[in-house]
């Protein structure tokens, strides 16, 4: 027997067929990268998958192409088709009537184009006059007939799509007229609130060979038609007064007796979808005169590009993808585009499910996984900054809990959290082992071998990092490097300096305490003041909850203060500064200075009032004052950090 032997190896083909649509964590990133320049966390997450992760296509190119198509239906043609087809068919049975009467020499032909010759203008009204005309020509009669059954077939098949073969055949119609009299009926019970799960599952049998759709219940059949009858509603507004009052005159004309059913059924619809756009006229152009059928059916094709374009948009409050609805997209789009939107999909459920992203009242938002993770991207470009020797470069190899190393060791005892000094530890289990006359390797080791290296008392700090959330921030490019920097910070403390405690306060017109998650969705306020004194009044509430650690405070910002707390808790403004203002602020640094705190101000721009003031505090105070560049401002914020809990504090 023949056996086969198989080789596996990597998929040479193009893309891996078994890899997942989109790379999460690069997605994650992709919106790190954004929120870390500058942007808004909400608007990053939208732009994530309105662009599409990884260049691949995002709502944006759906949306796009859905206008195209929209733009391309409102250029198919002229709605006003149905009565000019109308007209010219009247013309041309006018035309055929009056030959065929040259040809008798009586009475009754002279009167005959008498009546053709005092026709009204209207086409609607002429073929009202018409209809008791004793035609001639059988060519003529034909073409007015022609009138009506064409506009009656396209009408009533822009309706109901299943009713093409009763149209065409007489013996059918009574069927059709029983049929549309059973809706109504159904239609209105629903509307009532009955119960129409038998009603329907009986109408169904007895009239479903008019619903190709085949509707699976009620809802679904009232979706459809709405849908169409909605269309036809906005082509009638369509139309000037005086052509929408020839129309509905030919179709009064041309439904007969089946036009009170159809009017009754508009308005149960309209009642039972009242969200739909049933009024709304469009400005369709063209070279074509379209009929009535294709005029309402371009309407229902710019309505649906309408509603899809509302979904894909995302723009009402706790907006998913799955409110989009897929096969309207393929419908309407593509099966391009519809695998599109379920790769989107996708990634927004594996998003969710893997944890990087949750769902509140305002939409998707960083989940603390992800914002661990993007903590970590702008700590390591901090580290990135430092490790390239630049002014203020540390060795961060050793930024670690412990303590420095004494040189000293001792015996480990149960609960110590030292190093093991290693070097000693295998020199006790060598000496142990050769006293007992063991010289063999392996070397064993046993608990009282083992050693500690002694390092200095661990420190912890109480750290309280103040930023400037005024709007001059976001306008001069300093938003993106401060939530860089507090980010990298809060990331640093919580990764390799757990024991210390840190505090982001925010400060605007007031001041706020935030966390990592609400600094990243931070966004600037457009209202004016720079309430330093709230913010330290909250530094100073931070330190006093850790009385046992070192008091570090640091200041980002770019302009003087501007506003203070009044006895009763408001914030008062006022440019330029007042001298309640400072005098407030100046208060609140003398507090965290009898307390034992430092103040380190990063000072971002030239303002003079800034300087002024900032020179001032650190006189006070002993802490020092840096101006750094917008870019460089998380390399001297970490560094800082490092070096003031170190001890070495200027």
């Amino acid at each position: 027997m023949r056996h086969n032997r198989f080789r596996y190896g990597a998929w040479r083909g193009g893309p891996d067929p078994l890899a997942p649509p989109y790379d999460v964590r690069a997605a994650v990133d992709q919106v790190g990268a954004e929120v870390l320049d500058g942007g808004s966390l909400r608007e990053a997450l939208r732009n994530l998958l309105r662009r599409g992760p990884q260049g691949g296509r995002g709502l944006d190119d759906l949306v796009a192409r859905a206008r195209r198509m929209r733009r391309e239906a409102m250029r198919r043609g002229q709605l006003d088709g149905a009565v000019t087809r109308a007209q010219q068919l009247l013309d041309q049975a006018i035309a055929a009537e009056r030959d065929e009467l040259t040809r008798h020499d009586t009475d009754e032909a002279r009167f005959a184009e008498t009546v053709l010759d005092n026709l009204p203008r209207s086409t609607a009204r002429a073929v009202d006059e018409l209809s008791q005309y004793n035609w001639t020509s059988d060519e003529a009669r034909g073409l007015y007939q022609q009138i009506l059954d064409q506009l009656r077939q396209e009408v009533v098949e822009q309706r109901f799509q299943g009713m093409q073969q009763a149209l065409r055949d007489p013996q059918a119609q009574a069927a059709m007229r029983e049929m549309l009299h059973d809706l109504n009926d159904l239609l209105e019970r629903h509307a009532r609130g009955e119960n129409t799960d038998d009603a329907f599952q009986e109408f169904m049998n007895r009239h479903g060979d008019f619903f190709p759709e085949k509707p699976a219940n009620v809802e679904e059949l009232i979706d459809a038609l709405a849908r169409r009858a909605a269309a036809g509603e906005r082509m009638m507004r369509s139309l000037t007064p005086q052509q929408r009052a020839e129309l509905q005159s030919l179709m009064d004309q041309a439904l007969g007796d089946l036009a009170g059913e159809m009017a009754r059924l508009t308005d149960s619809l309209r009642a039972l979808r009242p969200g739909m756009n049933w009024g709304r006229g469009e400005r369709v152009r063209g070279d074509r005169d379209l009929g009535y059928g294709e005029a309402a059916g371009a309407l229902e094709e710019i309505g649906d590009l309408d509603d899809l374009i509302d979904q894909l948009g995302q723009e009402h409050p706790g907006a998913t993808l799955d409110d989009v609805d897929v096969e309207a997209v393929e419908r309407q789009l593509g099966r391009g585009a519809a695998d599109d939107l379920r790769r989107l999909r996708e990634l927004e459920q594996q998003l969710r499910r893997q944890g990087w992203v949750t769902r509140g009242s305002e939409g998707l938002t960083l989940s603390p996984k992800a914002l661990r993770r993007l903590g970590g991207t702008a700590l390591r470009t901090v580290f990135s900054e430092l490790q390239a020797g630049r002014q203020g470069q540390h060795d961060l190899r050793d930024a670690g809990a412990a303590g420095e190393l004494t040189g000293a060791s001792r015996r480990w005892m149960y609960g110590d959290e030292q190093p093991i000094d290693v070097v000693r530890t295998i020199g006790n289990a060598v000496r142990r082992q050769a006293t007992g006359g063991a010289t063999t390797l392996p070397i064993r080791l046993d608990v009282e071998d083992f050693e500690i290296a002694e390092t200095e008392r661990r420190v912890s700090a109480a750290v309280a990092l103040c930023v400037d959330l005024s709007f001059s921030m976001m306008a001069d490019g300093r938003w993106g490097p401060m939530k860089q920097a507090a980010l990298a910070l809060s990331h640093l403390v919580a990764t390799r300096f757990p024991q210390d405690a840190l505090q982001i306060i925010g400060f605007g017109r007031y001041a706020m305490r935030l966390s990592q998650e609400e600094l990243a969705a931070v966004e600037p306020d457009m209202v004016q003041g720079t309430n330093l004194q709230h913010a330290l009044r909250l530094a100073g509430r931070h330190l006093r909850r850790h009385p046992g650690s070192d008091p570090v405070v640091l200041v980002v910002t770019d302009g003087e203060p501007t506003a203070h707390l009044l006895d009763d808790g408001t914030s008062y403004f006022m440019w330029p500064s007042t001298r309640e203002t400072v005098t407030a602020t100046v208060h609140e640094v003398d507090q965290l200075t009898r307390y034992g705190a430092v103040l380190n101000v990063f000072m971002l721009g030239e303002d003079p009032g800034l300087r002024r003031f900032v020179d001032a505090v650190a006189r006070r105070n002993g802490g020092r004052v840096f101006t750094p560049d917008a870019d460089d401002l998380g390399r001297y914020v970490v560094s800082d950090y490092i070096r003031a809990r170190r001890g070495r504090r200027g």
